[in-house]
């Protein structure tokens, strides 16, 4: 048994040496990229997200997955920022995201003050991927240096948003599947699924666990007993409380660590798509979670590795795209602001990915 430890804990080892290297090269993307055309960019967001984040803790959970959200379609390119118009179906309306996403008005408060300081400059796609290493930081959780050069782009695409982003329910095969089509691993998902060590989710997207798992008419029987009592009493049986919201991490819900997998280890995964990397039998997911829940420096290394990996999707460089001088609508469009406030006033987690 130590010898199969020691070999799982080898191999994650090895994946994020390996990582480590991989996602620079991309050589259109560079963290000093704008050293000296907006040197302060990252101070900037840092002091928004600061204040932000004093009266909404949470919302450093709902940006790290704004950067999912926008990385899974069409790559990382800000196209989750795009209002409806007459010529764009955003994706904010797409299943996943639509009454779920948060942070696209923290997101224009962060735009502004960059474009005070440098203007015309920095991509909002940058923008998305500065604020998730950011919140990961403010939450006590790793910080990385975030390649940087992406452009922003001139279309959305509701239809990808329905087909690419993994939901709540999904089991480990669904889930393997959509990563891999974004040519992230296994150790990748199971890093990326850590950010739920942090942030909130609906009562409506895992009560099914709590009363009719699978259509049976009964709660999940890999569900921690007592945690199904505590869950139970935030989501009544009643029909109205399917917008409650509670932890993902009943440890500590608002401290990025690695409690996430000790939780699963414990059957106290919130979403089944968490519990379904420890529980799926034979999976090759139960080693990393044991590694990462035992060891929370190789799984932060590891997160680090997979979130700039997951950042360089299909990236917009160069001529491409454009530096959107507003990020709810392409530059000489104006008319997708009108929904902004709209959106915004739908301020809860809703709909939860894998992540």
């Amino acid at each position: 048994m130590m010898m199969n430890s020691l070999f799982g804990l080898t191999s994650v080892l090895c994946f994020v040496v390996g990582t480590l290297i991989l996602p620079f090269s991309n050589a259109q993307l560079d963290p000093s990229f704008y050293n000296t055309t907006c040197p302060n960019v990252h101070s900037i967001v840092s002091n928004v997200l600061t204040n932000v984040s004093k009266s909404d803790p949470r919302m450093l959970a709902s940006l790290i997955r704004l950067h999912f959200h926008d990385c899974f379609v069409q790559g990382c390119d800000g196209s989750i920022l795009l209002n409806d118009t007459s010529s764009i179906v955003s994706e904010q309306s797409a299943g996943p995201n639509n009454n779920s996403i948060r942070g696209l008005d923290v997101i224009n408060q962060i735009k502004t003050a960059v474009e005070n300081a440098c203007p015309a400059v920095v991509s909002c796609a940058d923008i998305v991927a500065l604020a998730a290493e950011v919140s990961s930081e403010l939450a006590n959780g790793p910080s990385w240096q975030v390649p940087l050069g992406r452009r922003d782009s001139l279309t959305a695409n509701q239809t990808l948003a329905n087909q690419n982003l993994p939901a709540a329910n999904f089991n480990l095969t669904l889930l393997i599947s959509r990563f891999a089509n974004q040519n992230l691993n296994i150790t990748d998902l199971v890093a990326l699924s850590g950010a739920h060590t942090i942030g909130r989710a609906q009562c409506r997207f895992f009560s099914n666990r709590l009363y009719n798992f699978s259509s049976s008419g009964n709660p999940d029987p890999t569900l921690n007993t007592s945690y199904l009592q505590t869950l139970k009493s935030i989501c009544p049986n009643d029909g109205g409380s399917g917008t409650n919201l509670t932890n993902l991490d009943l440890t500590t819900p608002d401290t990025f660590d690695n409690n996430y997998y000790s939780n699963l280890q414990q059957q106290n995964g919130l979403l089944q798509s968490d519990q379904e990397l420890w529980n799926t039998t034979g999976a090759s997911t139960i080693s990393i979670v044991n590694s990462f829940s035992s060891n929370q420096t190789l799984f932060f290394e590891a997160f680090k590795a997979s979130m700039i990996k997951m950042g360089n999707i299909g990236v917009l460089t160069g001529s491409q795209g454009e530096i959107r001088t507003q990020c709810n609508f392409v530059n000489g469009n104006s008319s997708g602001l009108a929904t902004l406030v709209t959106k915004q006033s739908q301020d809860n987690d809703g709909r939860v990915s894998s992540i």
